[in-house]
């Protein structure tokens, strides 16, 4: 762990840039053509600190606050989407939980590497037959004197294939709905644990993205995370506080489907290009507007639910729009494989999807607006 770490978002701003300029950028076509992302990048990734982002230095964190792991995954996202949500996750929906729900003893077991980036953090939740529907999982759990037995299968888990942690959601009997879900630290080692297969997707290449299988797999009385009943509100905490991490990488990819856009433009163009142009900057910027504004009020401790879910939305709609936008800029030719526009553009349409779809964030925001009768400063 680096001892000169950033104290503000601009420095880890700065960090992340120089990083993704250096390790990242060269390599971003080929993590998508070979759906991998090079061990020594990773590697480099958890010694530059920013696997601690966001976790207090006594738990061997990297300190940074909200504001700071936007500006990080932002300049990632920008280099390589892939890179950015293999962070995002390990940040937003492994460690943060655990930092918030667990234990001081499960923090010095599992907080601590995550942390200093000895293990990669991953978090099982989505179903083959419960997506959207978080309350009605069919993974099961059943306590034995020793602890704890698992079984079920979980799908599209990020980070799964090298997680040295995640975080799976069981229930104890589905007809008590959501007060039967608790949550579970597994170690992928764990007797009857596998990972099944790994998916191969439209976008977001290079991050890993799997079917788990839990066939019975043992856990001890102390691998329950919070208490028990708990699950789903500690699985949609974690969801919340995840929507802000990947806007951030939605906004990155907006960023840099607006530059390409910019240089496949030139300066001779016509009206309607002009027009495009002038329409993916007010996208972007009202993005990034409700990225920061998320952000800030996560950082200040007011509630952000709303406002989460408002900068998914913006951020990922940009995403598709911009790279969608600037492949008609670009013309036929940036259809191509291996073009930066086709890459982008691909990546972009996965946002709308991760961390909620857009019906569900819609939902989230009509059910807030509704119930709290909060409107001011929309």
């Amino acid at each position: 762990m680096p001892t000169d770490l950033p104290r503000d978002a601009a420095g880890w701003r700065a960090l992340a840039q120089a990083f993704a300029d250096r390790r990242v950028t060269p390599l971003s076509e080929a993590i998508d053509r070979r759906d991998r992302i090079p061990d020594e990048v990773l590697a480099d990734l958890r010694r530059s600190g920013f696997f601690g982002l966001g976790v207090p230095l006594s738990w061997n964190g990297s300190g940074g606050d909200t504001r700071s792991m936007v500006a990080v995954l932002e300049e990632l996202a920008h280099a390589s989407a892939a890179v950015a949500v293999e962070l995002a996750v390990h940040l937003s929906v492994c460690a943060a939980p655990i930092l918030e729900w667990g234990t001081d003893a499960q923090r010095e077991r599992f907080l601590r590497p995550l942390a200093g980036g000895e293990l990669v953090g991953a978090f099982g939740l989505t179903e083959p037959g419960a997506g959207s529907d978080t309350a009605s999982l069919a993974t099961r759990y059943d306590r034995t004197d020793a602890g704890f037995v698992l079984r079920g299968t979980k799908m599209f888990t990020s980070n799964a294939v090298s997680a040295g942690v995640i975080l799976v959601f069981a229930t104890r009997d589905p007809a008590l709905g959501h007060r039967g879900i608790s949550g579970f630290i597994v170690p992928p080692g764990a007797p009857g644990f596998s990972v099944s297969q790994r998916l191969d997707k439209l976008g977001l290449r290079g991050s890993e993205t799997t079917e788990l299988v839990l066939d019975g797999v043992r856990l001890p009385s102390d691998a329950m995370l919070g208490p028990e009943g708990a699950g789903l509100k500690v699985a949609l905490g974690a969801l919340t506080g995840g929507r802000v991490g990947i806007a951030s990488c939605a906004l990155g990819v907006a960023r840099a489907a607006f530059e390409t856009m910019l240089a496949a433009a030139g300066e001779e163009v016509d009206d309607w290009k002009r027009a495009a142009v002038a329409r993916a900057f007010a996208e972007l910027a009202g993005a990034r507007a409700l990225v920061d504004r998320a952000a800030e009020r996560k950082d200040a401790g007011a509630p952000y639910a709303l406002d989460a879910s408002v900068a998914k939305l913006a951020a990922s709609r940009a995403a598709v729009s911009i790279a969608s936008a600037g492949i008609e800029v670009a013309g036929p030719a940036s259809t191509r494989t291996g073009r930066a526009a086709e890459r982008l553009f691909r990546d972009a349409r996965v946002f709308p999807i991760v961390e909620g779809t857009t019906e569900i964030q819609e939902l989230i925001l009509g059910r807030e607006l509704l119930t709290s009768g909060r409107a001011e400063n929309p």
